[in-house]
């Protein structure tokens, strides 16, 4: 089984890549992982991990400047049904459109919009550090406490359209998403290889997930 997490420039690529390793390590049966931007390497995928740090619109444009990455990641995600994982603003970009710094068009993948965190000014943007999560019973949660904290740093959230998207939240002051889930695709806000053993478990359920 192969695991590819996707190498298009974004800062936190080194620290996903040794948390998944890490991991993948204790299984019994691992995976091989391949850091790559190759489409041939994505093409083979069992599964894929986008990670994003930064800008909305700086990310995308640096996925749509490697010739054939966003067409072999629709085609193994959209057209295969491959499990998907993207953290943060690889997460992000599975809207529709995003609203950080103008009106920037997303994958598309699950319904809805990027926008801003409003929160009164005592409360400090970007929302950084650790925060609890609510989340709906789902495998890809498995053995997770409710309320359990996890660590984010966002100025922008993703805001679904459809309930059923939203499998987690958090509240800064208000409520907002931590997590989003349509089929094979899955998403969170919060880093997982920042968060210590509520991360790793999120990683491990992740590699054993298999969406039907």
């Amino acid at each position: 089984m192969k695991l590819v997490i996707i190498n298009y420039g974004s800062g936190n690529l080194h620290s996903v890549h040794k948390a998944f390793e890490a991991v993948n390590n204790n299984l019994e049966n691992p995976y091989e992982i391949i850091v790559t931007n190759t489409p041939s390497e994505i093409l083979n995928a069992d599964k894929l991990v986008l990670p994003g740090v930064g800008a909305f619109q700086d990310c995308k444009n640096a996925i749509h400047k490697i010739d054939g990455l966003f067409e072999s990641l629709e085609q193994v995600v959209i057209g295969e049904k491959k499990a998907f994982m993207g953290i943060c603003v690889g997460m992000q970009l599975l809207a529709e459109k995003s609203l950080e710094f103008g009106e920037c068009e997303g994958f598309g993948w699950i319904p809805g919009e990027v926008i801003k965190i409003e929160a009164p000014a005592d409360y400090k943007i970007p929302h950084m550090g650790w925060n609890e999560v609510t989340f709906r019973n789902h495998e890809l949660l498995n053995n997770i406490s409710q309320n359990t904290d996890f660590y984010f740093v966002h100025s922008y959230y993703f805001r679904t359209q459809k309930n059923e998207n939203c499998i987690a939240t958090t509240k800064y002051p208000n409520p907002i998403t931590a997590a989003v889930l349509k089929e094979n695709i899955f998403g969170t806000q919060f880093h997982p290889e920042k968060s210590h053993n509520n991360g790793k478990q999120i990683i491990i359920n992740f590699l054993e997930w298999e969406p039907s």
